[in-house]
């Protein structure tokens, strides 16, 4: 390795300004670096010139925090949903920096072989498939052992069409009833988000209605509060979902409950029961069970018993039905 001069004696051979060296005493030279660069980094010699020469070498070690590149470390990005992304983070340093990955929500990292992990190494997070779930703020951390790490955030924003679920797509109430009516969306970017009737019309805040959204993040619940049922307001109701990349509905309907409805569906249920007690009369007030077709080596106790629940559940739901669109 090529070798520089930097001091005789007491004097300094080198132009470098931070070099310097003291002789404070016969025997003892000292050589100075001040402001230590990583450059500065290598082996340094004092030679005796005597005969024999004797000389004494020291390597210097210079260790330097870590510090984030901006290229070709990742920014923010957009994707849309079903995308593959790589996100980079590049950093410098001595000892080289180690990298991190963490969410900054806390949740955890979904992998590409489906495992979940609260972090995750390596300078490339490779996600294939992106979905929503992927979406949000992610730290790239940095260290080295030599204080501070540093991190940068990176954030991942997903572009999705609209989807609504509706939780109830059926509901009853009485005429003087109050009544919500809800609706789940996610979109991003976010949706505009209404309600509707049937005909078209759209619903405004008024005397009678009170629409109600609740963000959170990609989700909106879509409430529609009805102060008092009237008669005009049975029906159906549509909530609407739309953004850049698309639109969306559900629907509810509301029935009116009187109390006719409730006689004809006790009367049905009777029914059912008288229907019941005669299969009872018809096998001698034993019914066939499944242990009892096991034991007998015969399935007509099992397939006899599912066939009256079959027969039972679609009785109950067709009378349902025709109470509901009386």
């Amino acid at each position: 390795e090529t070798q520089t001069i930097l001091t005789i004696h007491s004097h300094v051979i080198t132009k470098n300004r931070r070099i310097g060296v003291t002789h404070s005493d016969p025997r003892t030279w000292n050589l100075h670096i001040r402001d230590v660069q990583e450059a500065d980094r290598g082996w340094y010699m004092c030679q005796i010139n005597t005969d024999p020469m004797k000389s004494q070498a020291g390597f210097l070690n210079v260790v330097v925090p870590p510090d984030i590149l901006d290229h070709p470390t990742s920014t923010d990005m957009v994707v849309r949903e079903g995308s593959t992304v790589a996100l980079t983070c590049a950093a410098s340093g001595s000892p080289n920096p180690s990298i991190v990955w963490r969410r900054e929500a806390g949740e955890a990292i979904v992998l590409n072989d489906g495992t979940q992990a609260m972090t995750y190494e390596g300078a490339v997070l490779n996600i294939s498939r992106v979905n929503r779930l992927h979406m949000g703020a992610y730290l790239c951390i940095a260290s080295n052992g030599v204080p501070p790490s540093v991190s940068k955030r990176i954030v991942l924003i997903v572009h999705f069409p609209p989807m609504i679920s509706v939780p109830n797509q059926l509901v009853g109430a009485r005429e003087g009833q109050q009544l919500s009516l809800e609706c789940h969306s996610e979109a991003y970017p976010k949706s505009i988000n209404y309600w509707t009737r049937d005909r078209g019309q759209m619903i405004f805040h008024g005397a009678n209605f009170e629409p109600e959204m609740l963000d959170k993040a990609y989700r909106v619940i879509m409430k529609l509060n009805i102060r008092a049922i009237h008669p005009s307001d049975f029906g159906v109701y549509i909530c609407v979902a739309k953004n850049a990349l698309g639109v969306t509905d559900g629907s509810i309907k509301v029935y009116k409950i009187t109390d006719d409805n409730s006689i004809r569906i006790s009367e049905r249920n009777e029914d059912l029961m008288d229907a019941d007690a005669d299969q009872n009369t018809l096998y001698g007030g034993h019914k066939p069970s499944r242990q009892n077709a096991r034991d007998s080596g015969s399935t007509d106790g099992v397939n006899s018993s599912g066939h009256r629940r079959y027969l039972k559940d679609i009785i109950f739901w067709s009378l349902l039905l025709s109470v509901v669109y009386v």
